[in-house]
Protein backbone atom coordinates (compact mmCIF):
# COMPACT_ATOMS: atom_id res chain seq x y z
CA UNK A 1 0.00 0.00 0.00
CA UNK A 2 1.35 3.31 -1.04
CA UNK A 3 1.82 5.27 2.07
CA UNK A 4 0.31 9.08 1.80
CA UNK A 5 2.06 11.77 1.72
CA UNK A 6 2.37 13.64 4.31
CA UNK A 7 1.76 17.21 2.81
CA UNK A 8 -1.30 15.78 2.14
CA UNK A 9 -2.40 15.55 5.80
CA UNK A 10 -6.09 15.87 6.35
CA UNK A 11 -5.85 17.49 9.32
CA UNK A 12 -3.83 20.61 7.62
CA UNK A 13 -5.76 22.57 5.15
CA UNK A 14 -4.70 25.62 3.39
CA UNK A 15 -6.09 28.36 1.26
CA UNK A 16 -3.49 27.68 -1.67
CA UNK A 17 -5.08 24.69 -2.54
CA UNK A 18 -7.99 24.84 -4.85
CA UNK A 19 -10.55 22.58 -5.79
CA UNK A 20 -9.40 20.65 -8.99
CA UNK A 21 -5.88 20.50 -7.86
CA UNK A 22 -4.68 17.12 -8.61
CA UNK A 23 -3.63 15.33 -5.90
CA UNK A 24 0.14 16.20 -6.06
CA UNK A 25 0.00 19.71 -6.32
CA UNK A 26 -2.16 19.63 -3.43
CA UNK A 27 0.46 18.05 -1.57
CA UNK A 28 3.42 20.28 -2.90
CA UNK A 29 1.57 23.50 -1.58
CA UNK A 30 0.46 21.77 1.77
CA UNK A 31 4.76 21.12 2.47
CA UNK A 32 5.40 24.54 1.07
CA UNK A 33 3.35 26.30 3.13
CA UNK A 34 4.06 24.05 6.34
CA UNK A 35 7.86 24.39 5.31
CA UNK A 36 8.35 27.92 4.34
CA UNK A 37 6.51 29.20 7.58
CA UNK A 38 8.68 27.38 9.65
CA UNK A 39 11.94 27.44 7.97
CA UNK A 40 11.41 30.57 5.99
CA UNK A 41 11.45 31.20 1.96
CA UNK A 42 15.24 31.53 2.01
CA UNK A 43 15.79 28.39 4.63
CA UNK A 44 14.02 26.02 2.58
CA UNK A 45 14.92 24.37 -0.82
CA UNK A 46 13.24 22.52 -2.97
CA UNK A 47 14.61 18.92 -1.67
CA UNK A 48 12.76 20.27 1.95
CA UNK A 49 9.62 20.96 0.08
CA UNK A 50 9.77 17.47 -1.59
CA UNK A 51 11.11 15.46 0.66
CA UNK A 52 7.89 16.63 3.51
CA UNK A 53 5.42 16.01 1.05
CA UNK A 54 7.14 12.92 0.37
CA UNK A 55 7.62 13.18 -3.45
CA UNK A 56 11.04 13.27 -5.38
CA UNK A 57 11.64 17.01 -6.09
CA UNK A 58 11.43 16.27 -10.25
CA UNK A 59 7.56 15.85 -8.59
CA UNK A 60 7.48 19.46 -8.23
CA UNK A 61 9.04 20.92 -11.55
CA UNK A 62 6.31 19.37 -12.89
CA UNK A 63 4.05 21.18 -11.98
CA UNK A 64 5.92 24.57 -10.33
CA UNK A 65 8.80 25.90 -12.38
CA UNK A 66 10.43 27.04 -9.37
CA UNK A 67 10.37 27.74 -5.74
CA UNK A 68 9.54 31.44 -6.25
CA UNK A 69 6.26 30.21 -8.48
CA UNK A 70 5.06 28.01 -5.45
CA UNK A 71 5.12 30.95 -3.24
CA UNK A 72 3.67 33.30 -5.87
CA UNK A 73 0.96 30.53 -5.50
CA UNK A 74 0.25 30.36 -1.87
CA UNK A 75 0.30 34.26 -1.78
CA UNK A 76 -1.69 35.14 -4.75
CA UNK A 77 -3.93 32.45 -4.30
CA UNK A 78 -4.14 32.92 -0.35
CA UNK A 79 -4.97 36.55 -1.33
CA UNK A 80 -7.77 36.03 -3.45
CA UNK A 81 -9.98 33.72 -1.78
CA UNK A 82 -9.90 36.16 0.73
CA UNK A 83 -11.11 38.87 -1.08
CA UNK A 84 -13.71 36.14 -2.98
CA UNK A 85 -15.04 35.86 0.33
CA UNK A 86 -15.35 39.20 1.54
CA UNK A 87 -17.14 39.98 -1.35
CA UNK A 88 -19.62 37.04 -0.96
CA UNK A 89 -20.01 37.81 2.46
CA UNK A 90 -20.52 41.52 1.96
CA UNK A 91 -23.18 40.49 -1.10
CA UNK A 92 -25.35 38.16 1.63
CA UNK A 93 -25.13 40.49 4.24
CA UNK A 94 -28.12 42.79 5.16
CA UNK A 95 -28.24 46.05 3.54
CA UNK A 96 -27.36 48.21 6.80
CA UNK A 97 -23.98 49.78 7.19
CA UNK A 98 -24.02 47.76 10.93
CA UNK A 99 -24.04 44.24 9.49
CA UNK A 100 -22.48 44.59 6.50
CA UNK A 101 -19.11 45.65 8.83
CA UNK A 102 -20.05 42.29 10.53
CA UNK A 103 -20.55 40.50 7.88
CA UNK A 104 -16.25 41.32 6.60
CA UNK A 105 -15.05 41.63 9.83
CA UNK A 106 -16.55 37.97 10.38
CA UNK A 107 -14.75 36.88 7.48
CA UNK A 108 -11.57 38.39 7.63
CA UNK A 109 -11.18 37.21 11.21
CA UNK A 110 -11.88 34.25 10.46
CA UNK A 111 -9.97 32.96 7.05
CA UNK A 112 -6.80 34.58 8.87
CA UNK A 113 -7.66 32.39 12.70
CA UNK A 114 -7.74 29.27 10.11
CA UNK A 115 -4.72 29.88 7.84
CA UNK A 116 -2.09 31.75 10.10
CA UNK A 117 0.39 29.97 8.43
CA UNK A 118 -0.24 31.95 5.36
CA UNK A 119 -0.43 35.22 6.94
CA UNK A 120 2.89 34.29 8.44
CA UNK A 121 4.32 33.63 5.31
CA UNK A 122 2.41 36.88 3.31
CA UNK A 123 3.57 39.36 6.64
CA UNK A 124 7.33 37.82 6.13
CA UNK A 125 8.11 36.86 2.53
CA UNK A 126 6.91 39.95 0.24
CA UNK A 127 10.44 41.01 0.17
CA UNK A 128 11.33 37.74 -1.81
CA UNK A 129 8.52 37.92 -4.55
CA UNK A 130 10.20 39.74 -7.32
CA UNK A 131 8.30 42.85 -8.67
CA UNK A 132 5.48 41.57 -11.05
CA UNK A 133 4.67 39.05 -7.89
CA UNK A 134 4.69 41.46 -5.13
CA UNK A 135 2.22 43.80 -8.07
CA UNK A 136 -0.48 40.98 -7.72
CA UNK A 137 -0.38 40.34 -4.26
CA UNK A 138 -0.55 43.71 -3.35
CA UNK A 139 -3.39 44.60 -5.87
CA UNK A 140 -5.38 41.22 -3.55
CA UNK A 141 -4.78 43.53 -0.32
CA UNK A 142 -6.06 46.90 -1.77
CA UNK A 143 -8.57 45.29 -3.10
CA UNK A 144 -9.41 43.59 0.42
CA UNK A 145 -8.69 47.09 1.88
CA UNK A 146 -11.13 48.93 -0.65
CA UNK A 147 -14.10 46.59 0.71
CA UNK A 148 -13.19 47.79 4.02
CA UNK A 149 -13.43 51.17 2.87
CA UNK A 150 -16.46 51.15 0.82
CA UNK A 151 -18.54 49.85 3.79
CA UNK A 152 -17.57 52.49 6.37
CA UNK A 153 -18.08 55.01 4.23
CA UNK A 154 -20.90 54.13 3.70
CA UNK A 155 -21.90 54.06 7.15
CA UNK A 156 -20.62 57.64 7.58
CA UNK A 157 -22.75 58.47 5.27
CA UNK A 158 -25.80 57.50 6.09
CA UNK A 159 -24.75 59.05 9.71
CA UNK A 160 -24.49 55.71 11.76
CA UNK A 161 -20.76 55.42 11.68
CA UNK A 162 -19.64 58.67 13.73
CA UNK A 163 -15.67 58.52 13.01
CA UNK A 164 -14.27 61.82 11.67
CA UNK A 165 -11.16 59.42 10.33
CA UNK A 166 -13.43 56.83 8.23
CA UNK A 167 -9.98 55.35 6.39
CA UNK A 168 -7.80 55.30 9.37
CA UNK A 169 -10.60 53.86 11.17
CA UNK A 170 -11.04 51.12 8.38
CA UNK A 171 -7.49 50.53 8.34
CA UNK A 172 -7.15 49.97 11.83
CA UNK A 173 -9.96 47.30 11.36
CA UNK A 174 -8.20 45.63 8.57
CA UNK A 175 -4.77 45.64 10.43
CA UNK A 176 -6.21 44.28 14.24
CA UNK A 177 -8.58 41.72 12.42
CA UNK A 178 -5.45 39.97 10.31
CA UNK A 179 -3.15 40.19 13.39
CA UNK A 180 -5.38 37.47 14.71
CA UNK A 181 -3.32 34.78 12.99
CA UNK A 182 -0.21 36.06 15.16
CA UNK A 183 -1.76 34.37 18.58
CA UNK A 184 -5.59 32.54 18.04
CA UNK A 185 -5.25 28.99 18.73
CA UNK A 186 -8.23 26.72 18.47
CA UNK A 187 -7.23 25.11 21.64
CA UNK A 188 -6.72 28.43 23.54
CA UNK A 189 -9.34 29.58 25.95
CA UNK A 190 -11.68 31.73 23.30
CA UNK A 191 -12.97 30.08 20.08
CA UNK A 192 -12.83 31.23 16.55
CA UNK A 193 -16.64 32.29 17.32
CA UNK A 194 -16.02 34.07 20.84
CA UNK A 195 -13.04 36.15 18.95
CA UNK A 196 -15.34 36.96 15.89
CA UNK A 197 -17.93 38.84 17.81
CA UNK A 198 -15.17 40.55 19.71
CA UNK A 199 -13.57 41.41 17.18
CA UNK A 200 -17.05 42.64 15.15
CA UNK A 201 -17.29 44.70 18.76
CA UNK A 202 -14.30 46.52 18.26
CA UNK A 203 -14.86 47.36 15.05
CA UNK A 204 -18.27 49.39 15.95
CA UNK A 205 -16.22 50.89 18.36
CA UNK A 206 -13.62 51.88 15.95
CA UNK A 207 -16.16 53.19 13.31
CA UNK A 208 -17.90 55.17 16.35
CA UNK A 209 -21.36 53.10 15.50
CA UNK A 210 -24.13 54.54 16.72
CA UNK A 211 -27.89 52.54 16.18
CA UNK A 212 -30.71 54.83 14.40
CA UNK A 213 -32.98 55.81 16.33
CA UNK A 214 -36.50 54.89 16.30
CA UNK A 215 -39.54 57.98 15.21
Amino acid sequence: MTERPRGTDPQFTTAAVRQGDDPTAQAILSAAVQMIAARGYHGTSVRDIAGFAGLSAGSIYNHFGSKHDLLVTILVRGGEALVESTEKALLDAPANPADRLDAIVRTHVGVHAENPLESYIGNSELRSLDAVALERVIANRDAQQRIFDRVVADGVKRGVFLTTNPIEASRFVVTACTAVAMWFRPTGPASEEQVIKRYQAVARDAVAYRPPTEN
